[in-house]
């Protein structure tokens, strides 16, 4: 197969890149990002794909500031829905598959009965990020609708039974991403408690905020299953909405601790509500998602796969 991956560059973006590179389905990887790739410029899909027919493309680009998305709704509309759109309808006018990833802050986080949110509950955005990012995932699906094949409202399985039928299109929500390049979580908190150290200060951890950590290298190999299935016979396994997070869940300020813990730092912290700080974004309260199943098995604890992580980290102090 030929793969495409826009946001090549990014995190989960190079994570992709580099394991389409050794998978053995995989005959050329696209990596496509800026200039070449412009969320902004309309035509930059239709042409990529035309020039380069790819047959699967993984459409990880996107505007993920999400304070800047609430002080710019309508760029974060542009870039994080009507481009996927026109992604899909590129896709479909070339016959490749497509993967649009997307994010937890679809659903607004105000359930309170501990339940993680599966694939099938209805979004409810809480933030124009997140709004901006169900606008990708509804113009996507409207594209594959037009092509005439049919599906089921809530999972966009076929109602056929027909292999001919099965969509080419797999929507993966995630969420609480780290991983290199970039200024993540993990490495924020870091620096906050070297500095709160430091200045013999403490250091405060939100502690209301709950989500699912993933490590974009456990997400990066589960969408390659899902990319791998879909050049199979069938594809049983690649259409649909798919909840992909490493297992369990943690407050900011337990993940927090499992940073200072295995960085040896010992500075006093304090559990605060995020309201304690003032922010154009809000997230969701309640992040949480209930993985839905892989081809080749759940991915691993979200601790297993931080300590992992935490290895690659350069160590400053």
């Amino acid at each position: 197969m030929r793969v495409a991956v826009t946001g090549s560059g990014g995190r989960l973006g190079s994570a992709l890149v580099e394991q389409l590179g050794r998978a053995d389905f995989v005959s050329q990887v696209l990596p496509w990002d800026l200039p070449e790739h412009d969320l902004d410029d309309a035509s930059s899909a239709r042409r990529l794909i035309s020039k380069y027919r790819p047959d699967a493309v993984i459409h990880a680009a996107a505007w993920t500031d999400v304070n800047a998305c609430a002080e710019h709704p309508e760029i974060a509309l542009r870039r994080n829905g009507t481009a996927v759109g026109e992604m899909a309808e590129a896709c479909v006018g070339s016959g490749a598959a497509l993967v649009v990833v997307s994010t937890n802050e679809v659903f607004d986080g105000a359930r309170t009965d501990g339940r993680p949110y599966v694939a099938t509950d209805l979004p409810n955005p809480p933030n124009p990020y997140g709004a901006s990012k169900l606008a990708g995932e509804q113009a996507a699906r409207a594209a594959f609708w037009a092509t005439g094949t049919e599906f089921a409202a809530a999972t966009l399985q076929p109602k056929t039974a027909d292999d001919s039928m099965v969509p080419a299109l797999a929507i993966v929500r995630t969420a609480w991403l780290f991983g290199l390049p970039g200024l993540d979580f993990p490495q924020k908190i870091l620096a906050a408690a070297r500095q709160a150290r430091t200045d013999g200060t403490t250091l405060s951890l939100v502690s209301d905020e709950i989500g699912c950590p993933t490590y974009a290298a456990d997400l990066a190999g589960a969408i390659l299953q899902l990319v791998r299935e879909s050049g199979r016979a069938g594809g049983r396994g690649f259409g649909g909405i798919h909840h992909i997070v490493n297992t369990g869940r943690a407050s900011r300020a337990e993940w927090g601790r499992e940073v200072l813990r295995l960085a040896g730092i010992e500075v006093p912290t304090a559990d605060v509500p995020m309201s304690t700080w003032s922010r154009s974004s809000t997230p969701p309260l309640w992040g949480a998602l209930e993985p839905t199943p892989l081809p080749d098995g759940p991915l691993r604890a979200w601790q297993d796969a931080f300590r992992a992580y935490f290895s690659l980290l350069p160590r400053g102090e």
